[in-house]
């Protein structure tokens, strides 16, 4: 698999006021375990391996463990992830499969008895935004970083 173009280098501009919107969510007051589960539940919907790899390293680095990132697809069947995570990432599921799902009030509800509003508009940018990102990464064929070692 080749790259098809540099997005970043190419509309620097661009890319540049989506940098800055996802900066000010990493800041808005979400966790940062829910900000780096959110983002890789997405990227694992979409398929993103780009994204995948660049969500579990960061969110190992702010002190997620292992076992939860294992489970992340499973997150239904494991006690591991709090009442407000699994409605986050109900959310996240919901709106990754908007098409088919709709935003269904019952997950939407469930989501709003954990967040706040700004914290609901917040999450649902975040939502949006790791959709947009896995868009990018995948239409353009961008390749994560492979340790030669492990290189097939």
């Amino acid at each position: 698999m080749e790259t098809r173009l540099n997005y970043l280098q190419i509309a620097p501009e661009t890319m540049k006021l989506a940098v800055a919107l996802e900066s000010h969510l990493a800041k808005s007051g979400l966790e940062q375990s829910l900000y780096h589960l959110v983002k890789t539940r997405a990227s694992q919907i979409n398929g993103c391996a780009f994204c995948i790899h660049m969500h579990t390293r960061d969110a190992r680095a702010h002190g997620e463990t292992e076992e939860r990132l294992y489970l992340l697809d499973a997150w239904r069947e494991s006690p591991l992830y709090t009442e407000r995570e699994r409605a986050a990432l109900a959310w996240t599921e919901s709106l990754t499969h908007i098409s088919e799902t709709h935003a269904p009030d019952d997950v939407y509800e469930e989501v709003r008895k954990h967040f706040s509003e700004v914290e609901t508009v917040n999450l649902t940018m975040l939502i949006g935004m790791i959709n947009l990102w896995n868009r990018l990464a995948i239409s353009m064929r961008s390749i994560h970083p492979v340790k030669k070692s492990a290189a097939a």
